[in-house]
């Protein structure tokens, strides 16, 4: 389980507190890093020691060419942004993992609201609504945590554990029977769902909302799962971590030679505290490779090492506070009683048990802020002089300092052909104010209508044109019309014969005239029905 130190990092002192944490084992870089500490340090002084006391005066200047070539050509590996980068992925990805863990709780509390019913049945349903819940996380985890899936290897512990029945572990071998390929986790969830789904059947959850709130926190607590799987899958790319680890080793390899004590008259090579120790390489060893060493333990948080998650306990704890909520909690609170503040509705101070501990409200940033005062400026006079509008002004408006403006109100009154639009002041119509004011400032009460006229108001009247004309258009043809009948009822005294040809030619204009009729009424329906769809636009 990770090791927390926060109780004793919460108060800091003159010298800073993690000085207390350096003198730490479990969970400590010393723990991490002796190891390969050991390897280097055995490295670099067997290659002194040959260098020294092995190699003969004509081979030591092709050691010392060496060691100054990887000195030198050593720096050309970008150590510090590669694995700072890399390291920088793992912590967000190791802390995303944890916080992708779904917890039971919430969904515990809603099956403990909603799904009513104090007999045997009711608390059946809540506990194994959990109880599903559980299971489908403890599967989950023994998918992607080696230490879960040595405790749960098969369905057998899971039963043994209470976790799962021998009924339902018989249905999930016949389902990895006929689906081998795809993991079983989701099927304690789509029991719980079913089981819920037959609570509000039977009337123990009392509306739909309800019933949608629980299948969303079940289909939540789903996602949370999958999730896991998916960051168990889907890793970080292989190619950065080996690009990781190569940087590190070649680094500390060409170290091992670059950083050696050399018998030349060279300032960096023949310090004398290298001769004995190598102080510095050490510390940086230390540092880089433990850098290193945080991102193989933190890129997999479901493991043995002291800084992963510890599933065990999760696992426990899940089932037991599950059951404690749907069960022994279930429909229970303590009894209702009037707190201390009642009568003072809340209260002025809350007591402490030491008075020096109470500390002092919060201010604003701009609380204490000085503002200097500004003098207001005093208008002695105002005029105010607006052309073509309807503002009024009394006497005693010269010597007031304010000024009050009024605007006209405009009025519209509708009509099937036409609209009108007028300007009224304290209910007065617009012609009752131009008798009020001077001859100069009059307004042309038909240009002041043309100018507020919109699109809308010259498309009615360009339809209310066409409209007339057409009228007059089939006032014509029907005068024509009428003029012939007249003329073939004349000729129609002198010759019989010709009277069921004319009469017949009379009901063909009549029916004609009757027909251009219809098509006209049409027209203006048309016509009264876009008016209509646009003035709703």
């Amino acid at each position: 389980m990770t090791v927390s130190y926060t109780a004793e990092v919460a108060t800091c002192s003159h010298f800073g507190c993690f000085w207390k944490l350096l003198m730490r084992w479990r969970a400590s870089i010393y723990k991490i890093i002796w190891v390969d500490l050991l390897a280097f340090l055995s490295c670099f002084y067997f290659m002194a020691v040959i260098y020294r006391y092995a190699l003969r005066d004509v081979d030591k200047p092709i050691f010392e060419d060496i060691v100054m070539y990887c000195h030198s050509y050593s720096n050309l590996i970008p150590l510090s942004f590669v694995l700072g980068f890399y390291v920088g992925i793992i912590i967000e990805r190791w802390w995303n993992q944890y916080i992708t863990v779904p917890w039971p709780d919430p969904l515990a509390v809603y099956v403990s609201a909603l799904v009513r019913g104090q007999d045997e049945h009711g608390r059946l349903m809540r506990r194994t609504i959990m109880r599903y819940v559980c299971l489908a996380l403890t599967m989950v985890l023994s998918m992607i945590s080696p230490v879960i899936k040595r405790r749960f290897p098969t369905y057998d512990q899971l039963i043994e554990v209470g976790l799962l029945n021998a009924n339902e572990a018989n249905i999930m071998k016949a389902m990895d029977v006929k689906f081998p390929k795809h993991p079983k986790y989701w099927m304690p969830i789509v029991w719980a769902a079913s089981i819920v789904t037959r609570a509000r059947k039977e009337g123990r959850i009392w509306d739909d909302f309800s019933l949608k709130s629980m299948i969303d926190e079940l289909n939540k607590f789903r996602a949370g799962c999958n999730m896991l799987i998916h960051y168990d899958t889907i890793s970080v790319p292989l190619v950065y971590t080996q690009v990781v680890t190569l940087a590190v080793y070649s680094y500390f390899v060409a170290s091992i030679f670059g950083h050696q004590w050399i018998d030349r008259d060279i300032k960096h090579y023949n310090n004398i505290v290298s001769y004995y120790f190598p102080l510095f390489s050490t510390l940086e060893f230390f540092f880089f490779m433990g850098w290193l060493k945080v991102a193989e333990t933190l890129i997999c948080p479901f493991g043995d090492d002291d800084d992963d998650f510890e599933l065990n306990w999760l696992i426990d704890r899940n089932l037991q506070v599950s059951y404690l909520i749907v069960d022994e909690m279930h429909n229970d609170h303590p009894q209702l009683v009037r707190d201390q503040y009642w009568d003072e509705v809340f209260p002025a101070e809350l007591p402490y048990a030491v008075e020096s501990d109470r500390a002092e409200h919060p201010e604003a940033s701009t609380a204490r802020l000085g503002i200097p005062k500004v003098v207001p400026v005093t208008m002695t006079k105002s005029e105010v002089s607006l052309e073509n509008d309807f503002t009024e002004f009394d006497d005693e408006d010269e010597y007031n300092t304010e000024v009050t403006i009024r605007f006209a109100r405009r009025e519209f009154s509708w009509s099937k052909s036409s609209v009108s639009v007028s300007y009224s002041y304290d209910n007065q119509s617009i012609d009752t104010l131009d008798e009020k004011v001077d001859e100069e400032n009059e307004v042309d009460t038909r240009t002041l209508d043309s100018s507020n006229k919109d699109d809308f108001d010259r498309l009615k009247e360009k339809r209310d044109r066409e409209r007339v004309n057409r009228q007059k258009q089939q006032a014509a043809l029907a005068m024509e019309l009428i003029k012939g009948d007249l003329a073939s009822n004349g000729s129609a005294r002198s010759s019989r014969t010709n009277v069921p040809q004319k009469s017949s030619e009379v009901q063909t204009d009549r029916s004609y005239i009757s027909q251009k009729k219809r098509e006209d009424d049409t027209d203006n329906d048309k016509d009264n029905d876009k008016d209509s769809d646009e003035s709703k636009k």
